[in-house]
């Protein structure tokens, strides 16, 4: 009996200093499903959707010969981290019920983005007449010129599962507008159709409104192809959500490798601002996790509960990338103001679709 305790007790010791996906495991939640940052969360025939970033700071590279001759010169042209380099696809995660999840790896491949090689980021999906879209950043472009092409591309495919292929042949977004890094799209259709895309790194961000077949970018209602609607204290990974006629504009600021990260929020009459930041409601809980950010929210279909689902560094963890997905309620005051997001270690209990009356 004492030496199989003890040999339990080695095994924990192990495991929790390990750098393995075994880590994750410590907890529940969505950690369980391994390192994965940035999610953003859809419903999607009739199952809950995740698509994340992935962020195993031991994922390899794959072999230069896999990749087409532009994607080489482009891997050997800038100098590149080497966990970007190795991202190069991205993973997709869906449910019944917000607890019980299903993988579906290589949704989106750089073998079907031709001009995509690394440093593949934080999607964005949408339905829309019959079709998925998924929009995503790619080759972690500088103002200095490094790494170009690059940018935020759009890809398609009939189920939500993918596989995405690209739709334009280029970047939808190859280059800085106002100052912003064309990096963490968001993409969202207001109660009218328009369809909006939200983006931005580096400490700007753009609204732009798109076609209906999301091809390109087109004039808002003053004329402004990219407006730029920074608040105070933007860093990156915009999102939005509408509630009672009032729009909440949510960013992530802060440094996403430590402890400072987190989510603010500003809301406006209008999906084009302006916004003016209203104050921060997640953050890190030293008895839970660090550096909580890059989220999105879900609402239930016909119900007005919500739900925050994001990234968090696990209490122990060194590495930047070691990132997992968590996911919480989120609830509003009577004034209509976002209450600050308590971080759980357990998440949420289970939510059936049926349930929602979708």
């Amino acid at each position: 009996m004492m030496v199989s305790r003890i040999w339990r007790m080695v095994l924990l010791a192990v495991l929790l200093l390990s750098g393995s996906r075994a880590w994750p495991q410590a907890s529940t939640n969505l950690a369980k499903e391994g390192w994965y940052a940035d999610p953003e969360i859809r419903v999607f025939a009739g199952q809950y959707w995740i698509y994340p970033t992935s962020s195993d700071p031991n994922l390899k590279s794959r072999d230069e010969a896999s990749f087409n001759p532009q994607q080489q010169k482009l891997r050997r042209g800038p100098v590149v981290h080497q966990q970007y380099r190795a991202q190069t696809s991205l993973d997709a995660f869906s449910s019944p019920d917000l607890v019980h999840w299903t993988k579906h790896t290589h949704v989106l491949d750089v073998q079907n983005i031709a001009w995509a090689a690394y440093s593949i980021w934080a999607p964005s999906a949408i339905h829309l007449e019959g079709k998925y879209y998924l929009f995503f950043a790619a080759n972690d472009i500088q103002k200095d010129g490094r790494g170009t092409p690059g940018g935020i591309g759009v890809a398609v495919s009939d189920h939500p599962q993918g596989p995405f292929v690209d739709l334009l042949g280029k970047p939808l977004i190859g280059g800085f507008q106002n100052g912003a890094q064309p990096i963490d799209p968001f993409v969202y259709q207001d109660d009218d159709g328009s369809v909006y895309l939200y983006y931005g790194g580096q400490g700007h961000c753009n609204v732009a409104r798109l076609s209906r077949d999301l091809k390109r970018a087109i004039p808002m209602k003053d004329g402004t192809m990219f407006k730029e609607i920074t608040p105070e204290h933007y860093v990156e990974g915009p999102f939005v959500i509408k509630r009672d006629g009032e729009y909440y504009f949510m960013w992530s600021e802060g440094d996403w490798g430590n402890s400072t990260y987190g989510v603010a929020y500003a809301k406006s009459k209008s999906p084009t601002g302006p916004f003016e930041r209203a104050g921060k409601i997640l953050q890190t809980d030293p008895k839970i996790a660090n550096g909580p950010g890059h989220h999105s929210v879900l609402q239930l279909p016909g119900k007005d509960e919500w739900f925050i689902t994001y990234h968090r560094h696990p209490l122990g963890t060194t590495d930047a990338n070691q990132r997992v997905m968590a996911i919480d309620a989120m609830r509003f005051d009577a004034e209509g103001n976002i209450v600050p997001v308590q971080m759980t270690v357990e998440g949420v209990s289970e939510v059936p679709l049926k349930d929602t009356g979708k």
